[in-house]
């Protein structure tokens, strides 16, 4: 069976969801994963599903805009390549939290670094409402480091990295970051 991932865009607004599982039910396709966040006023929607066999990624792009886009919706698709897959690499989940007042590069700063010691992020939320009240402007990165990364040697440089940023920076093992916020 062929899976595709499926972008939808548009306007935030109860039942982007419900409308886009029931175009994709009564397609025949069936959604494996799926993440919706809301940034600002717009919903972002990515699903990964199964199209059932003989069905193609254009016929089932057509369908979906001409059901979604009447709604204000874009839709993306793209289909998955199939392939090697990656060489696991072991690794521990963690959570990098900063504050700051906003301004450029806070994101491309971070990133970067992450990026040269190889650490996957996983999931990343930026809210940042402006000012200067650092308490108004976070990010939250969920990673997975590697095991064989020099944790003090990266957690040295994250910490120089996030003051040259002029940014606050907590990073902590996911597990000890789910007890202490957990409700």
């Amino acid at each position: 069976m062929k899976k595709v991932i499926i972008t939808v865009l548009g306007r935030d607004r109860p039942g982007i969801v419900a409308a886009v599982s029931r175009a994709l039910h009564e397609s025949r396709c069936n959604i494996e994963d799926v993440s919706q966040t809301i940034l600002q006023t717009e919903f972002a929607g990515i699903f990964i599903i199964t199209m059932p066999p003989g069905m193609e990624p254009e016929d089932l792009h057509a369908e979906l805009n001409r059901g979604l886009s009447p709604e204000g919706l874009s839709v993306f698709l793209k289909t998955m390549e199939k392939g090697a897959e990656a060489v696991p690499v072991e690794t521990e989940p963690f959570v990098i939290t900063t504050m700051g007042p906003d301004r450029l590069g806070l994101v491309a700063g971070i990133t970067a670094l992450l990026a040269s010691y190889r650490i996957n992020i996983t999931n990343l939320q930026a809210v940042f409402r402006g000012g200067l009240d650092p308490r108004r402007n976070v990010m939250i990165y969920e990673v997975d480091i590697p095991v064989e990364t020099d944790q003090a040697a990266f957690r040295s440089a994250l910490t120089q990295r996030a003051g040259e940023l002029g940014l606050e920076v907590s990073l902590q093992h996911r597990d000890i970051f789910e007890q202490i916020h957990r409700v």
